[in-house]
């Protein structure tokens, strides 16, 4: 028979003793108490790794410890399953450990599952019954309110063949799990092999990984080669998530591999103290949740200390959930849409849980209402990869991001958002930009309006000039300030600050310009950006004086004055010299070829033919003999000279010029 692996994971769940190890066995053929204590003590401690197939499919099986001190290691390996085998002894019924275990089961988003009611063997038929209504009541109003209740021996067999084929539905009808995303597995244990070096195992969140993959083991930051792979005990060349994997990576000391780190690919992932995410408190919780409480966070795998901070006024009621974001003592590594748990330190108990929305860098202002407005935005976002997508382009880094910048802060990989980057950008939410860069509308529309202001404050500054050059813009939009409620202005901060930068990037900038020029909303003339409604504005005496020094410029082509001189003639102070000059340059009736030297545009017309005229009769222009051509001299041909290689007329090859 050939056996078909599927991407599903269950696991067991319920009080001490109640049979799961030995449910697991019957089951599967597996002894998953591997350590002699456990043996011992006749208790599970860690957790138990297990194939089972079901018909002709093979799943894997978590069976978990169901003291009260190990809760902590049920929670590492319920983080990782897709349904679960709740498992009530018909002698004791419902204890504290099945009523914890239902709670984190619901609060990790677990939704298919069975009821196992084991030893069924040693109590009478009117006990069994009495149990079976007591579970179901139990179960009123939970994601197993429907589910079976399948009495069962784990001694005798009774019952077992109706409990296979309830396995059997139960697993057909969970949908198994993609490889999509990027790869990472919270590591439950790590162990030395002979022959092989280190073997760490787990089970993968999302993604998958191929022998020969380099990965890296977090937070240790420290590299290593898959060498090989077993998923379900047996020798594979990929493990995916969902599946019960064993990687074999043997640049690594397994003495130095703990459970709570985490195996995935370089530059996704980092480990963070600060995260934001959603709380929802048990509805039988006695007391309200308040700020700063301290509490135990588990995720993944990991467990540390950490301190709740609430975004709303003082506490969190029973049943109630919000917002929060958490500080823990120790860095973890998560990411978008992980599952979480909340227990008291003591005495220890579950208290709540939720999804993380995303690692922030610093402590939130959580009374500024911009700040509500943009993490419950954010959380909506997280829920769904477009809408995160989309998110994270809008709320870009210096206003754009690139494909490969998406990619790291959504989670996604390449060949998984380029299709929905495609999409929204048919969809008009977002804009390309050049190398496969991408601006979100509702930013483009900001950046415009922003730059809009920028030309029309030039203006009311500055009513003489024709407009403002593009990069005189781009520096000025920078001083006027950016008026949003964008993260940056609020203290917002995801895996990488997403404030607004003082400067635009250039391919924005460009952007925003090109469009605003094609809708009529910004003119451009003589070189300059302006408002489609602007003139420049002179009274008579500033027309006259215009003219005036215009014309003095005129008469002294190759010896043009400067600004002393002109001062001297038109009875004139030197800041005023200055203003003139700058307005028929801007008007292209002046060109500045140096600091202080400017020559009427005629001239560098002039100039321009001549020079071009004589390298092509005879080969090159010798600078000594510019100044015999102009019928100037050396102080006004030099400089023309220079300005002719700097705009790219000529080139000087000693001292020589050629046409470039």
């Amino acid at each position: 028979m050939d056996v078909q692996q599927h991407n599903v994971t269950l696991g067991t769940a319920g009080h001490i003793d109640h049979g799961k190890t030995a449910l697991v066995k019957l089951l599967t053929g597996c002894e998953t108490d591997r350590l002699k204590i456990e043996k011992e003590r006749g208790m599970s401690i860690e957790l138990g790794f297990a194939p089972c197939v079901i018909s002709d499919i093979e799943v894997g099986i978590v069976d978990v410890p169901g003291h009260e001190n190990f809760v902590k290691t049920m929670v590492a390996g319920a983080t990782g399953i897709d349904g679960c085998i709740l498992v009530v002894a018909a002698d004791d019924g419902v204890m504290p450990q099945t009523r914890e275990h239902m709670d984190i089961l619901t609060l990790l988003g677990v939704a298919h599952g069975i009821v196992a009611m084991t030893k069924v063997d040693v109590v009478p038929p009117e006990r069994a019954q009495t149990a079976t209504q007591e579970i179901r009541g139990f179960l009123a109003g939970t994601f197993l309110q429907d589910a079976l209740i399948l009495p069962i021996s784990n001694i005798t067999g009774q019952g077992f063949e109706e409990f296979y084929e309830a396995l059997k539905t139960l697993v057909a009808a969970i949908t198994p799990k993609t490889a999509q995303g990027i790869f990472r597995l919270p590591v439950e244990r790590a162990f030395s092999a002979k022959g092989y070096g280190t073997i760490v195992a787990g089970i993968p969140a999302c993604g998958s990984v191929d022998v020969g993959d380099e990965l890296v083991l977090l937070p240790q930051g420290t590299k290593g080669r898959l060498r090989s792979v077993q998923v379900y005990g047996r020798d594979s060349s990929r493990a995916m998530a969902g599946q019960c994997a064993a990687l074999n990576i043997p640049q690594w000391d397994h003495k130095a591999v703990e459970r709570g780190n985490v195996i995935t690919i370089s530059d996704y992932f980092a480990p963070h103290q600060w995260y934001l995410c959603e709380l929802k408190l048990l509805d039988q919780e006695k007391a309200d949740l308040k700020n700063a409480a301290q509490v135990k966070f588990h995720t993944g795998t990991s467990e540390t200390p950490a301190s709740v901070y609430l975004f709303q006024e003082g506490h969190l009621k029973p049943g109630r959930q919000c917002l929060i974001q958490v500080f823990l003592d120790h860095p973890v590594v998560a990411g978008p849409r992980d599952h979480f748990i909340i227990r008291s330190l003591s005495p220890t108990r579950t208290l709540g849980g939720g999804l993380i929305v995303e690692a922030i860098e610093r402590h939130l202002k959580r009374t500024h209402p911009d700040v509500l407005k943009e993490i419950a935005e954010r959380a909506k976002a997280v829920a769904r990869p477009k809408d995160f997508a989309e998110y994270c382009v809008k709320t870009a880094d210096a206003f754009a991001a690139d494909e490969r910048q998406i990619s790291l802060r959504s989670k996604m990989p390449a060949k998984e958002l380029a299709p929905l980057l495609t999409q929204l950008a048919q969809e008009g939410r977002l804009l390309p930009l050049s190398g496969k860069t991408y601006i979100h509308v509702d930013t483009a529309e900001r950046v415009k309006q922003h730059l809009l202001d920028a030309v029309r404050g030039f203006h009311a500054k500055r009513p003489e000039s024709p407009g403002i050059g593009r990069e005189q813009l781009l520096t000025e939009s920078a001083r006027v300030g950016w008026a949003s409620a964008h993260a940056g202005d609020i203290g917002m901060a995801g895996p990488e600050p997403h404030g607004l930068k003082p400067i635009l990037r250039k391919d924005v900038f460009e952007g925003a310009i090109e469009r605003m020029l094609s809708e009529g909303k910004l003119v451009e003339r003589k070189g300059f950006l302006a408002l489609p409604e602007h003139r420049e504005q002179f009274n008579n005496a500033e027309q006259q004086l215009l003219q005036n020094v215009e014309s003095l410029f005129r008469s002294h082509l190759f010896d043009p004055p400067g600004p002393q001189e002109i001062a001297d003639q038109m009875r004139i102070a030197p800041p005023q010299v200055q203003r003139v000059l700058r307005i028929l340059t801007e008007q292209r009736q002046l060109v500045r070829v140096d600091q202080d030297l400017l020559f009427h545009a005629e001239a560098i017309a002039t100039a321009r033919e001549r020079i071009v005229s004589h390298i092509q009769q005879n080969g090159g222009l010798e600078s000594v003999k510019f100044k015999y051509i102009l019928d100037t001299s050396r102080k006004y041909a030099i400089p023309l000279l220079d300005y002719f290689d700097k705009i790219g007329v000529t080139r000087r090859v000693g001292y020589t010029r050629h046409l470039k």
